[in-house]
C-alpha cells in the first residue's frame, strides 16, 4: 500500500460510548473508577511553587553590563580574506593519459590507447 495522507487514519478519534454486560459490572466499573481517582490525588505531586523577582534586586555582577564593556580589537594577519585559499589538485603523474566518457557522464580514468578505442565503441571491460 502506498503512503497516504494524514487524513486517511485507520484509528478513530471518537470516544466510544462505554457498553455494560449488566447493571452490576457497571457498578464495579464506577466504584472501581472512584477508587482510582481517590489514589491518583493520594499520590499526586504538588507543583513547585515559584519566587517572583522583585523590583528591588539588584544584580552583583563583577562585568559591566552588555554596551558597557571593554572593546579589544583582534590582531591583524595583514592577510584582508581571513585565511589561505587551497590549492587546486593536478594529476603530476604519468599512468593516465586521460579521462574517457563512457555513458552518459560517467567519467572513467584512460590508460591507453587501446582503452581509449574501446571507451570510443562503448564496451566495457
Amino acid at each position: 500500500m502506498g503512503m497516504m495522507p494524514v487524513f486517511f487514519t485507520t484509528t478513530s478519534t471518537k470516544k466510544r460510548k462505554q457498553k455494560f454486560k449488566s447493571a452490576e459490572e457497571k457498578r464495579r466499573f464506577f466504584a472501581q473508577q472512584e477508587s482510582w481517582e481517590i489514589l491518583k490525588r493520594k499520590y499526586d505531586v504538588k507543583p513547585k511553587t515559584t519566587v517572583s523577582v522583585s523590583d528591588t534586586y539588584k544584580s552583583n555582577r563583577s562585568t559591566p553590563p552588555r554596551g558597557e564593556s571593554v572593546h579589544y580589537p583582534s590582531v591583524s594577519t595583514g592577510n584582508s580574506h581571513g585565511g589561505t585559499l587551497k590549492p587546486n589538485p593536478v594529476y603530476t603523474g604519468t599512468k593516465i593519459i586521460g579521462i574517457g566518457t563512457l555513458h552518459k557522464s560517467n567519467a572513467v580514468p584512460v590508460f591507453s590507447e587501446e582503452e581509449a578505442k574501446d571507451i570510443s565503441r562503448m564496451r566495457r571491460g
